[in-house]
């Protein structure tokens, strides 16, 4: 079964909503800015984002 196939089962507010929020993530997808450079920072993924709270050991704080 398809999304499209799912969706039709759907009352018409729940598709409405469903439309909505995918129009909501194409444009904050389109108006998305990079993240500024950090300078001395960690390497890798956002600590804060994926809950790696230490480097070597030793666990940081900011």
């Amino acid at each position: 079964m398809s999304e499209n196939e799912t969706r039709k089962d759907l009352p018409p507010a729940a598709q409405r909503a469903l439309a909505e929020a995918e129009e909501r993530r194409r444009l904050a997808e389109k108006n998305a800015r990079p993240l500024p450079k950090e300078y001395g920072g960690r390497d890798g993924p956002e600590p804060v984002r994926y809950g790696d709270w230490e480097k070597k050991g030793i666990a940081i704080d900011f």
